[in-house]
This record gives C-alpha cells, sequence and structure tokens, in this order.
C-alpha cells in the first residue's frame, strides 16, 4: 500500500487506544475515517463518520467507502461487575456478530486488509512456572469477553477464506499509556497517595504493552507484506512484578514507594472477602506474554521501552490529576 493512496478506517476510534492511533495515522501522512458511535463522540486526527452501534445490523456503506485498510479496536470490553442479564449474549452480539459483519462488509467493499485487535484473554487469564503464552498454545479463554473474541477470530479465519479480505489478529495483555482508565488509573491514583501497600513479598511477573508500541505494532500490521493470515502476541517484550511496577512509578511521579509484606495466600483470602477475587488475582498472580513471532516475522521492534512508557503515563497522570 502506497503512502500516496493508503485509506485507513479506525473503529473505536474515540478510545484509548483510537485516538492515539488515528492520531498517528494523520501524523504520517496518511487518510483516516474515525468511526465513531454518536455524533458527541471526542474527535481525533481522523474524519469522522457516524455508524452507531456495532452488530450485526451496522451499516458500514459510507465508512467503507474508498477505504484499503481497517482496523478494528470497538468492542465492549471486559468490566469487573457486569450488570446484564446473559452477558455472553451480549459480549457475543457486539465482539462476535459485529466484528463478523464488519468483516464481510469490509471484504464487499473491497478493502484489502483489517487488522483485528483481539485480547491475551484468548489464551487465559495466568501463566505458571514461569511459561510465556505463545502464539502455539491452545485457545483457553475463561470469560465472556475472552470467549467472544475467540470466537471472532475464528469467524475472521472463515470470511478470509470464503472473500480473501487479509486479516491480521493481534493479542495484547494490559495496555497503558498516557489517558489509561480502570485498574491501572486506581493503581496511578493510589500509588501518587503514597498510600502503602502490601505487595512486597510477590514475586509474579507480568506483560504489559506500552499504548505507543501498541499503535506502532497496528500501523506495522496494517502494511507489512508479511503479516495477512497471522496472528501476534505483542508485549513491550520486559516483563514487571507487581511490587517492581509500583515502585516504578512511585519514581517517575517523584513520591516514595511503600509496599509492606504479606502472604499472597492471606491477600488472596482477603480480596474473596470483600468481592475482589478477580481484581486481587491480576495483582498477584503472573500473565507472561512471548512476542518473539512479531519481531520475527515483521521484524518489528517496540519503539518504546517499558521504563519509557511508565515513565510517560506517569507524567501525564501527575500533570492532570494536580
Amino acid at each position: 500500500m502506497s503512502k500516496a493512496t493508503n485509506r485507513w478506517l479506525v473503529t473505536g476510534a474515540s478510545g484509548f487506544v483510537g485516538r492515539q492511533l488515528c492520531a498517528e495515522i494523520v501524523r504520517r501522512g496518511w487518510q483516516v475515517k474515525a468511526a465513531l458511535r454518536t455524533p458527541d463522540s471526542p474527535k481525533n486526527g481522523g474524519g469522522p463518520v457516524i455508524v452507531g452501534p456495532i452488530d450485526s445490523q451496522t451499516s458500514w456503506i459510507d465508512a467503507l467507502r474508498n477505504v484499503e485498510v481497517v482496523v478494528h479496536l470497538a468492542a465492549r470490553v471486559h468490566v469487573m461487575r457486569d450488570d446484564s442479564v446473559d452477558p455472553l449474549s451480549e459480549f457475543r452480539r457486539i465482539n462476535t456478530a459485529g466484528t463478523e459483519h464488519l468483516a464481510r462488509c469490509a471484504a464487499a467493499a473491497r478493502v484489502k486488509r483489517l487488522v483485528y485487535v483481539s485480547s491475551i484473554k484468548v489464551n487465559g487469564e495466568e501463566t505458571i512456572g514461569g511459561h510465556s503464552y505463545t502464539e502455539l498454545d491452545g485457545a483457553t479463554p475463561q470469560d465472556p469477553y475472552g470467549i467472544s473474541k475467540w470466537e471472532a477470530e475464528q469467524a475472521l479465519h472463515s470470511v478470509t477464506q470464503e472473500t480473501g479480505l487479509e486479516v491480521v489478529i493481534l493479542r495484547p495483555p494490559l495496555i497503558y499509556g498516557p489517558g489509561v482508565k480502570g485498574n491501572f488509573a486506581q493503581m496511578l491514583n493510589i500509588v501518587s497517595r503514597g498510600i502503602p501497600l502490601p505487595f512486597a513479598s510477590l514475586h509474579n511477573q507480568r506483560s504489559l504493552i506500552y499504548l505507543g508500541n501498541l499503535v506502532d505494532a497496528l500501523i506495522t500490521c496494517a502494511i507489512h507484506p508479511a503479516a495477512p493470515g497471522k496472528t501476534f502476541l505483542v508485549c513491550d517484550g520486559e516483563d514487571v512484578s507487581t511490587p517492581d511496577l509500583l515502585r516504578r512509578l512511585a519514581a517517575a511521579m517523584g513520591v516514595p514507594s511503600r509496599l509492606l509484606p504479606c502472604p499472597a495466600a492471606l491477600l488472596r483470602f482477603a480480596g474473596s472477602m470483600v468481592g475482589k477475587s478477580q481484581q486481587m488475582e491480576r495483582l498477584l498472580g503472573s500473565l507472561q506474554v512471548d512476542g518473539d513471532k512479531i519481531r520475527r516475522d515483521l521484524n518489528w521492534v517496540p519503539p518504546y521501552s517499558l521504563q519509557q512508557g511508565l515513565q510517560a503515563t506517569a507524567e501525564w497522570y501527575r500533570t492532570t490529576h494536580t
């Protein structure tokens, strides 16, 4: 795809990753349409196009006109407490059926390639004994979100076989960076306030990916000739324990790190007593990702180190929350 003719569509363009991706596409001199759910969604570097809710009935005709590559970020995201009567059906409606419908519409519109952002939760929830997930590991999704993402991947493979649409799938772990929300933002808040945390005794390891690295990987997957038909696990390339992560964030924000020792078993018990077992496990357990395949096949190297990513995230938090 040449720089002069490359035209992109980014779904979920008003989100954490989508805003940064659209801005980077524009910065590199390409044209991008930013698919938005509603007219009042936050704008970014791309030309907005309103598509409404994403499911099997979404009209993609205007959005896909004259588009060469689609990056599909929009999804019903994983939440700790889901109020839906049937969460799996809701995840499937948006993440599975909505993704397949987009792919079929893209193929009909003669889009060349679709890059799909899946999730490491397709592989599972944790790694044990120093093992890192690879693309060769079987899919073992444990919750409705992970199941819907895995089923979407399978649907995309079917569309490829039937239509010839080029598909590339990425499974990132936890994404962090300026503008991050959710659990990582809560962690930044706690660290910035100097609240003591009982995690000094932990020796877990978790893979992360910085927003800037994920954006660069997405663009690489969209334009590299060796990418189609492949699934890639992607990460910063340096795993970190929970206490080390907290220490690094504290140092980046210029505040003291206050970590206290406490047995992991006791922390798990405390989490179960207050209904926070899942949140606690994300702090205590390991989830490691082997990102060698994308480096080997696409010659991709993360442009930012873990330390640079954490520093940028901490500086953003410090300047926007004081």
